[in-house]
């Protein structure tokens, strides 16, 4: 979606609310009302895709982490030596 690129998820979600509380309030022609529906569900779709990238990012890094700290394990690229003994750092 063109949109996500141009749109934080913040700017998306503030986007989204401000739609909401317009369609809310009422007042609208059928036409403007359909036009905001319309904008509110990209709006949302936009919002759900930055969520779900952000999940994928979650998973992976849990992922990496968990090979990291399995018996013998290395993640990948990383030197796990004696240089990083912070066990409080959750990646």
């Amino acid at each position: 979606m063109a949109d996500r690129e141009a749109l934080s998820y913040e700017q998306a979600r503030d986007e989204l609310t401000s739609v909401v509380k317009r369609l809310e309030a009422g007042g609208l022609s059928l036409e403007q009302s359909l036009d905001l529906w319309e904008r509110g569900e990209r709006l949302a779709a936009i919002c759900s895709e930055w969520l779900e990238g952000a999940r994928a990012r979650l998973t992976a890094a849990m992922a990496a982490h968990e090979a990291a700290e399995a018996p013998g394990g290395r993640e990948p690229g990383k030197d796990n030596g004696a240089g990083n003994s912070n066990s409080d750092t959750p990646f």
